[in-house]
């Protein structure tokens, strides 16, 4: 049976955490009117990774009956955005902020892929 690589594993969950966190802020710009609606956000992925929040967990496992090794694919859960100013009618959502965690979770996003995307190719040329 295939074993991923480390580091296509790791690409892998940088791409996922970054999708995940671009669906927390698209949520939060879906609510950016709504009364006492509070803007949420990931935690970044390296502190999921210390966590073991992401696939790639503190203890890898060699085969699927080695460890639990289904335990660590758990996603970050969202948290509330503390340090966002809330309005007078108890909405923390600031749509500038918000379209920039986009931007970011984008370039996260995209730089994961470039990193998949690499080490196949290296792999390629390798076995090719």
């Amino acid at each position: 049976m295939f074993q991923r690589l480390a580091v296509l594993q790791m690409a892998h969950d940088a791409a996922v955490h970054a999708a995940a966190r671009q669906g927390v802020i698209a949520r939060n710009v879906a609510h950016a009117d709504t009364p006492g609606f509070r803007a949420q956000d990931l935690p970044s992925f390296a502190a999921t990774l210390r966590e073991g929040g992401a696939g790639t967990a503190a203890l890898l496992a060699s085969r699927p009956g080695h460890l639990d090794a289904h335990a660590a694919t758990r996603p970050a859960r969202p948290v509330v955005d503390r340090g966002a100013a809330v309005n007078p009618n108890g909405n923390s959502v600031a749509l500038d902020r918000e379209l920039m965690r986009a931007a970011m979770a984008r370039q996260d996003h995209d730089t994961a892929l470039t990193v998949y995307r690499s080490v196949t190719g290296i792999l390629r040329a390798a076995l090719g």
